[in-house]
């Protein structure tokens, strides 16, 4: 075994939790769970990712409360949704790997139309996608919503999960009030940073005063919003710092991009309008076939496209990171590494391949066949896959109620 395969698939700690390697299935919205409930198919698509070698997957969406999804088909934690739950993470712990379970609210991104309730942000605002407004949280909606990612970790634990990855990134609720473009509040969750970043950090408190130690304790952070006026990469440091100088978490995920907003600028590549105005509704979906290409932006696709930025919070820590963004082979995995970061998190690649990790192992000039071409994006509202893939199941083998897992 070379160097670069011993590095990458040595065994990595974070914080109670050892995994098998350095690579972590990043969350991706499995849409598999119609009743906001786990499925046959769901376990099936975190086994086969576990099967093909990655040292933990992540299952996400799990919203704290019932109006924290992004649509009414995702999970949110609550006593029936735990013995599913645990056939997921007894099935993942099976072969070999760990379970994280993201967990969130959506805020501003949550489609209120489909789940039936309102969609929480810091101040309101008008969405034209959905054609309706974001209520203003109040304070609280803002305390009920922190003490839920407690209850919400609570139930992870009870599942069988390793890890609980907090969601503090792509203008969901806590990233959104980290936002000052998107927060207009004059009260104690408004204007400074140290307001601002009120709302993570009490939702951290609530998972860590809940967990302890028994599992690790994850977060996914914008660095960059992709917006002028939005959180920046300066306060970003700030925010890791605070984080780290309490142990509220045990590693960091950085992120970028805003999903109401800019979403292209975390995925890079060319935007998917066609593929997405098809799966919209008449109305939507001549408005994105005319108006697409001045919503959804492209940025071109490079390797380790979030490096240069995640290097500035490597530099003002020492906790564990995880390195997101165009990691797709060896190479790019080995320069993580040597640029100090801990593990490496894929998503878009194992869509496409699920056993990319142990292609790796055992042929270290293996290359991802993904192509970066984003057409997994609109898969997502019935069952995200590779669409380039000939063996996904198709988006009807998830639309049925008759899988669900009690």
């Amino acid at each position: 075994m070379t160097d670069t395969l011993s590095r990458v698939f040595a065994p990595g700690r974070i914080g109670p939790l050892e995994l098998r390697n350095r690579v972590i299935k990043a969350a991706t919205f499995e849409g598999r769970t119609p009743d906001a409930l786990v499925t046959d198919e769901l376990i099936a698509f975190h086994a086969e990712v576990a099967a093909g070698g990655v040292g933990m997957t992540t299952v996400a969406y799990c919203a704290v409360q019932p109006e924290g999804r992004t649509q009414a088909g995702q999970i949110w934690m609550r006593p029936e949704a735990v013995p599913g739950l645990r056939r997921l993470t007894d099935t993942v712990h099976a072969h070999g790997a760990a379970a994280q379970a993201q967990i969130g609210h959506a805020g501003i991104v949550a489609n209120s139309r489909s789940t039936g309730l309102p969609a929480l942000g810091p101040s309101r605002r008008w969405d034209p996608a959905k054609m309706k407004f974001a209520h203003a949280a109040t304070t609280d909606d803002i305390v009920r919503i922190a003490r839920a990612h407690g209850t919400a970790a609570g139930l992870a634990v009870e599942s069988g999960f390793d890890s609980v990855e907090v969601h503090l990134g792509h203008n969901y609720f806590a990233s959104s009030f980290l936002s000052p473009k998107l927060n207009r509040r004059k009260d104690s969750y408004g204007g400074s940073l140290e307001n601002r970043a009120r709302v993570a950090l009490e939702s951290l408190r609530a998972v860590r005063d809940t967990v302890g130690d028994r599992i690790a304790v994850t977060a996914k952070m914008n660095m960059d919003d992709g917006v002028a006026g939005g959180f920046w990469v300066g306060e970003a440091v700030q925010l890791a710092q605070w984080l780290e100088a309490e142990g509220l978490v045990d590693a960091l995920q950085m992120t970028v991009g805003s999903s109401p907003l800019n979403s292209m600028y975390l995925f890079r590549g060319e935007a998917p309008i066609r593929e997405m105005a098809e799966m919209m509704p008449p109305v939507r979906r001549l408005g994105l076939k005319v108006a697409g290409k001045y919503l959804l932006h492209d940025y071109p696709y490079e390797p380790l496209f979030m490096l240069e930025q995640a290097r500035q919070i490597r530099a003002a820590v020492r906790m564990p990171l995880i390195l997101l963004g165009g990691v797709t082979d060896l190479d790019g995995m080995n320069t993580a590494l040597d640029s100090g970061f801990e593990f490496v998190a894929m998503a878009r690649a194992l869509l496409r391949e699920p056993d990319l990790v142990d292609k790796l192992r055992r042929d270290q000039n293996t290359r991802a066949l993904c192509i970066h071409c984003n057409k997994c994006m609109p898969t997502n509202f019935f069952n995200t896959r590779c669409v380039l893939r000939t063996d996904s199941p198709p988006p009807a083998a998830t639309a049925s109620r008759s899988t669900r897992v009690a």
